[in-house]
């Protein structure tokens, strides 16, 4: 049984966000919290908030970092409940935030396929803008002696098939990032 049994029915959370809100991250590296701004994504702020208030990223863990790029995390540590959302589809909101250093945004496989997959934004990728992509949020450092999330130096995980790691959750879950590629993953988020 999964720790929120909640978790098992993605159309039963649907509550609709704050307009402005924090969810804090402890990590292995440290702490950073993620301000969300309801009126720059109305359907990704929801979705982020529904999964963070019912512990979704708990025990979660980045699975794809490229420096200079982005930092990906969003697949639940239980790979049950990984798989009952990768069908949970949201809708895509217009884009009204550039996707900046620090900005967190959906990850998307095409149009309306956002679930739980986000990014935080490592370097200026105003590119993905034209694509689709819709920030809703803004990632900052909490702890000084942690870099903000945005300095890829504060995520310095070796580069390695993100394809093998996103598959690893989803069938294992966090046990399958452990075992197959523990050299270039870190644990992170336990919501606080």
């Amino acid at each position: 049984m999964p720790a929120n049994p909640a978790l098992l029915n993605p159309s039963a959370l649907t509550a609709k966000a704050p307009e402005v809100y924090e969810v804090k991250f402890t990590t292995t590296k440290g702490e950073f919290v993620v301000q969300v701004t309801r009126a720059w994504a109305p359907l990704g702020a929801d979705r982020f908030y529904n999964l963070a208030a019912n512990k979704f990223f708990d025990d979660a863990s980045f699975f794809r970092v490229l420096s200079g790029f982005v930092v990906q995390f969003g697949l639940n540590a239980d790979p049950q409940i990984s798989k009952v959302w990768r069908a949970a589809t949201i809708n895509d909101d217009p884009v009204t935030q550039s996707n900046r250093p620090g900005y967190v945004t959906f990850a998307t496989a095409g149009p309306n396929t956002r679930t739980t997959q986000v990014f935080i934004n490592l370097g200026n990728n105003a590119q993905l803008d034209s694509m689709g992509f819709a920030p809703f949020g803004l990632a900052a450092a909490v702890n000084l002696s942690v870099p903000p999330p945005h300095r890829s130096g504060a995520w310095a995980l070796a580069r390695s098939a993100c394809s093998l790691r996103r598959r690893a959750v989803w069938r294992f879950g966090r046990d399958g990032l452990t075992e197959q590629i523990r050299a270039t993953t870190h644990r992170m988020f336990r919501r606080a």
